[in-house]
């Protein structure tokens, strides 16, 4: 038995609560998993887990293992890249999700610099705006936009995101200008509704002019919960947008797109990058998240330092 490959099985059945989805991070078998689990409770000569046909719960004895496995599995990362060569030179996989627009708009056309600095991480890039179970998609950190509101996650704060409201000319000719951000709400106005992947609810907007703040929902034709097809969606005209500037700049440059209420300011949008607290915070994540850092200042106003 490979006491480390053991100790990896065990934490992670313990985090994603099954050995099927244990199996599937590890990307070994569930019989394999099986296996490590059942010699380790045998060197030990404890019983860790609990199991049933449908549940696996970690017993006392395993949650006192599982929390020195933990410290035990970062301590061996720590000095496998406290060495000068793997600090110089990250190496390995990263597993990371990210909103599809900042994706497709920023990180992607950015990451050829970032490859040649560092050629022999590999960046595996979850694109999407859905919830991430960090542990049981095996997934090492991900990027969303607000704030961050699951509390076992350690979020940084990587920029902020300065919003506008847009309409294509399309969209204008239609059902004219509107002159207020009231006149949303009524007819003959649409907008288009982004669906919060936390709470399936429309995100509304708040504007504000002077000390006159208005939150605004409006009534919508279409609503979606993927940037990219929000974005879309306001080019062929369904509604009227609310998007960061970096989204609205080309379009605004080709005429697809035409600001509204210029007048009046939006909250900005707050971008984060959270990780679980047991993953530990590698080299190759602290390069990453840096990496973002770097990317966001071009794009969004930074209110932290880059330093992890």
């Amino acid at each position: 038995m490979d006491r480390f490959d053991a100790m990896q099985a065990f934490v992670r059945v313990v985090e994603t609560g099954s050995f099927t989805k244990a199996a599937l991070t590890l990307h070994m078998s569930k019989t394999t998993v099986t296996q490590l689990v059942q010699q380790l409770e045998a060197r030990l000569r404890v019983k860790l887990l609990n199991r049933t046909t449908r549940q696996v719960h970690v017993t006392a004895d395993g949650a006192a293992y599982y929390e020195r496995a933990v410290r035990l599995l970062v301590n061996l990362d720590d000095a496998e890249t406290s060495l000068s060569s793997a600090t110089a030179a990250p190496r390995g996989r990263l597993r990371v999700d990210v909103p599809s627009p900042l994706a497709r708009m920023l990180l992607v056309p950015a990451f050829p610099a970032f490859h040649a600095r560092y050629p022999d991480l590999q960046i595996e890039m979850g694109v999407s705006d859905r919830m991430v179970d960090l542990i049981g998609d095996n997934v090492d950190c991900v990027i969303r936009g607000g704030e961050v509101t699951q509390p076992s996650l350690i979020a940084r704060h990587v920029g902020d995101l300065q919003l506008g409201v847009y309409a294509a000319p399309s969209y204008l000719q239609r059902f004219g200008q509107p002159q207020h951000p009231l006149d949303l709400e009524a007819d003959p106005h649409r907008i288009v509704g982004f669906l919060s992947s936390r709470t399936g609810k429309l995100l509304p907007s708040t504007l504000r002019q002077g000390d006159e703040r208005i939150e605004v929902k409006g009534k919508h034709a279409l609503a979606v919960d993927d940037g990219n097809a929000y974005l879309a969606a306001g080019l062929a005209g369904v509604g009227v947008l609310w998007l960061p500037h970096y989204m609205a700049k080309p379009h605004l440059a080709r005429g697809e797109l035409v600001p509204l209420f210029t007048d009046w300011a939006l909250d900005p949008m707050p971008l984060y990058l959270a990780f679980h607290p047991n993953r530990h915070v590698s080299v190759k994540l602290r390069v990453f998240i840096n990496w973002v850092v770097e990317v966001m200042a071009e794009h969004a106003s930074i209110a932290v330092r880059s330093g992890v």
